[in-house]
């Protein structure tokens, strides 16, 4: 009794176009199919037909070991293999078969290869060890060996769970807790994604670095950080003296009273930036050059569009402009408008924003003449 042994795969790939016939042909294919891809599951396929041509020998049957392959998911693919099938049965007539599959799209061929000859058994191979799931094992085992990731993760997790019930017995309320949690979580989480704790980590490396090198922009930005914390304390007085109104005409007023001490905050970290990368001689982008007019600019622009929104509320009367005189020059005082203050703001912005443009021009202009024209 000889019984067929035949290896299907249906999406190609596997020898020549006939199929591969014979114990040591078989072989060496498992050896050059592992090599391409240790990890196609097609070598399994191929080594459990050399396992059951193998366990048939022992048991005194003749076994012939084969393998057909088809092109792909298609009519042809499946005629292919109907083909190199009708020659295994034509040339060595066996008297049944057993195929071998590692898919259920291999198992569609199964139709095919019974019309021909009798099917005894159909052995479809299943990989024991997931892929799926020894990656993440190893993923996760990786995972808790880093130190760092552990901190970042796993701490927040454990803390939460343990404050879970404290806060439950201290506030006596499900929603109380939960929400102190997801706050807390939530903070954590934007400090470190937003790369807040590198920042701190380095900012006292930074500090001395500055103090070493004698940068001036340290310097300024202390000035800076002065000036914006006058301008949160001009506001809020402001602020406190409106009476009841509504809250976009407290936060209008805070950012008009508040605005001019912002910008020059920022123009005094800016200038001093600038500065430091002159001193340096060093290249200075455009942008950074760019810098504190953009500042001014944009300072003059919101103060402007303020005052317009709070003088329509009746919150701050008409611009005033005093009698001015130099010399033998002298301006009668007016009054502006609630249009002519808006347009007098967003036009002082815009020369800002243009000069600032010029002068960025006329610096670069100067540095591509000198490497032009080297002493």
């Amino acid at each position: 009794m000889s019984t067929l042994v035949v290896c299907v795969d249906r999406d190609g790939g596997l020898g020549p176009d006939g199929p591969v016939v014979g114990w040591e042909a078989v072989q060496a294919l498992v050896t050059d199919v592992g090599i391409d891809d240790p990890e196609d599951s097609r070598v399994n396929c191929l080594l459990e037909t050399l396992r059951v041509a193998r366990d048939l020998r022992d048991d005194g049957e003749e076994a012939i070991v084969a393998v057909v392959a088809g092109g792909g998911d298609s009519v042809n693919s499946d005629r292919a293999v109907a083909r190199q099938t009708d020659g295994l049965v034509e040339e060595f007539a066996p008297d049944s078969a057993v195929v071998v599959t590692d898919s259920a799209s291999d198992e569609r061929l199964v139709p095919i290869i019974e019309s021909r000859i009798r099917v005894d058994a159909v052995d479809r191979v299943v990989v024991r060890q997931s892929h799926d799931i020894q990656s993440t094992y190893y993923l996760l085992k990786q995972f808790l060996g880093d130190e760092e990731l552990r901190g970042t993760i796993l701490v927040p997790i454990g803390a939460a769970l343990l404050a879970f019930p404290v806060l439950l017995l201290l506030a006596d309320s499900v929603t109380i807790a939960l929400s102190a949690i997801a706050s807390v979580i939530g903070t954590f989480l934007l400090y470190k994604g937003l790369g807040i704790d590198d920042f701190v980590s380095s900012l006292p490396r930074k500090v001395r670095d500055a103090f070493y090198s004698g940068q001036v922009s340290l310097v300024t930005y202390v000035v800076g950080a002065g000036l914006a914390f006058i301008g949160i304390f001009a506001g809020g007085i402001s602020v406190s003296g409106m009476g009841d109104v509504s809250e976009l005409l407290l936060g209008l007023r805070f950012l008009y009273v508040s605005v001019p001490w912002f910008a020059a905050a920022a123009l005094a970290a800016a200038t001093g930036r600038l500065i430091d990368e002159l001193l340096a001689e060093e290249d200075v982008s455009g942008a950074l050059m760019n810098l504190p007019f953009g500042v001014v600019a944009i300072g003059l622009v919101v103060r402007g569009f303020t005052g317009y929104f709070l003088e329509r509320a009746d919150v701050l009367g008409r611009l005033v402009i005093q009698p001015i005189a130099v010399g033998p020059i002298s301006v009668e005082g007016f009054t502006l408008s609630i249009w002519g203050r808006l347009a007098t703001y967003v036009a002082a912005g815009i020369l800002v924003s243009f000069v600032g443009v010029a002068f960025t021009s006329r610096m670069n202009d100067s540095e591509s003449r000198l490497e032009e024209y080297p002493e």
